[in-house]
C-alpha cells in the first residue's frame, strides 16, 4: 500500500493561510469569496479541489501551503481531507534521513533496515490506513463537500499515499471529474486502466513505487484509447534529476529539485485550469 519514499520530507517555508473546518484543511479561492473585483466570474462553474496528502497526512504542513497555493492560482476551494483520521504512521522528521532527494543516489541496505525496523511496529497502522478504508474515507469526504457546498465539478491531487487513491477513485466520474497523480505509491496496470477521468501525470526520474516500466505501460494504455469511446484526456511529464517524493517536499537545497517542484506545481494549476473551470 504504501513505499519506502513516501516517508521522505523537507518542510517548506512560510505558514498556512487556510483554517480547520469539521478536521479537514480549508483554503477558500477568491472567485468563492463575497468580493465584487473583476477577478470574479459568476459565469464559472462552482469547483473545489481535494488534496490527497503523502504518507505524513496534515501534520505536515507542506500539504496546506501548496493547497494555499493552488487554491490561489486556480481560483477555487482547496480541501484536505484527513483520510488517516488521526492515526498517522510516521513523521517526516523520522523517515528525512533514510532514502534519496534526488535520483542516481541510491538506498543503502542499512537504510532499508532501518525502515523495516521503524515500520514493523506499526503494522497496525498501515492495516488501519489500507486502500478500501482511505478510499471510503476519500469518496464520503468528497459526496459530503459535493453536497453541502453544492460544487459542479470536483477535481482531486494526490502525492505519493495520496496519488495512489487519486487512481482509485478516479475510476468513479460520480466522485471525481479529473485527478493529477503526482509519484503515486504502489498501483496496479489494471487500476491504472479503469481510470475514467482526465488524468495529469507527474513522474520522477527514479521512482521505486512507480518504475519506469510501469509508468511507460501506463502512458501506453491512455495512448491505446485514441479514437475509441472510452478516450479520455491525458499528460503523463517526467521531471529529470528527481526521486519520488519531489512533488510534496522538495530538498530546497537543491535548486534543480526547487525548479521540478515548482514544475509540478504548475502543471497541476494548468491542468485544472483546463479541466475544470
Amino acid at each position: 500500500m504504501s513505499c519506502e519514499q513516501c516517508t521522505q520530507g523537507f518542510v517548506l517555508p512560510g505558514e498556512p493561510e487556510g483554517s480547520m473546518v469539521d478536521g479537514a484543511y480549508f483554503h477558500e479561492g477568491p472567485s468563492t469569496t463575497t468580493n465584487t473585483s473583476d477577478d470574479t466570474d459568476s459565469s464559472k462553474p462552482k469547483v473545489a479541489i481535494v488534496l490527497l496528502t503523502d504518507i505524513f497526512g496534515l501534520p505536515l504542513k507542506n500539504s496546506k501551503l501548496i493547497a494555499d497555493e493552488i487554491s490561489n492560482k486556480v481560483g477555487c476551494d482547496v480541501w484536505i481531507p484527513d483520510v488517516f483520521e488521526g492515526k498517522y504512521i510516521v513523521k517526516a522528521e523520522e523517515m528525512e534521513p533514510l532514502f534519496p532527494d534526488r535520483a542516481g543516489v541510491g538506498i543503502s541496505f542499512l537504510s532499508y533496515l532501518r525502515f523495516a525496523l521503524l515500520a514493523l511496529p506499526r503494522i497496525h497502522l498501515f492495516y488501519a490506513n489500507r486502500p478500501s478504508v482511505v478510499d471510503a474515507r476519500a469518496k464520503s469526504f468528497i459526496k459530503k463537500i459535493r453536497e453541502t457546498k453544492k460544487y459542479e465539478k470536483v477535481g482531486a491531487v494526490g502525492y505519493c499515499f495520496g496519488g495512489a487513491i487519486a487512481v482509485r477513485i478516479g475510476s468513479d466520474p460520480t466522485v471525481v471529474d479529473s485527478i493529477v497523480i503526482a509519484h503515486p505509491g504502489h498501483i496496479s496496470d489494471a487500476q491504472i486502466k479503469d481510470i475514467k477521468v482526465p488524468a495529469s501525470w507527474e513522474c520522477a526520474e527514479e521512482d521505486m513505487s512507480f518504475k519506469t516500466p510501469q509508468r511507460n505501460n501506463a502512458e501506453a494504455i491512455f495512448a491505446a484509447r485514441k479514437d475509441k469511446p472510452d478516450y479520455i484526456d491525458y499528460e503523463f511529464k517526467d521531471y529529470k534529476g528527481t526521486f519520488h517524493g519531489f512533488a510534496a517536499r522538495p530538498n530546497l537545497g537543491l535548486p534543480e529539485i526547487v525548479e521540478a517542484y515548482n514544475g509540478a506545481l504548475e502543471q497541476t494549476v494548468n491542468w485544472f485550469k483546463k479541466t475544470l473551470l
